[in-house]
């Protein structure tokens, strides 16, 4: 027979959601350095293939 379950406190709740923000804001600020690393051209983990487009006249 099902049984439900003890509400879990609002605090406990807060902590949680609190984490999981935290980790989606280090992975935005991570991304957004990379993305910056890479169209500067100092970025040492990734292989960017350089393209010439100049006009040949």
């Amino acid at each position: 027979m099902a049984v439900p379950k003890k509400r879990t406190s609002i605090s406990k709740k807060r902590i949680r959601k609190n984490i999981w923000k935290i980790k989606g804001y280090w992975a935005a600020v991570k991304a957004f350095s990379l993305a910056k690393s890479i169209s500067t051209g100092n970025s040492k983990s990734f292989f960017v293939k350089q393209t010439n487009n100049k006009v040949l006249e």
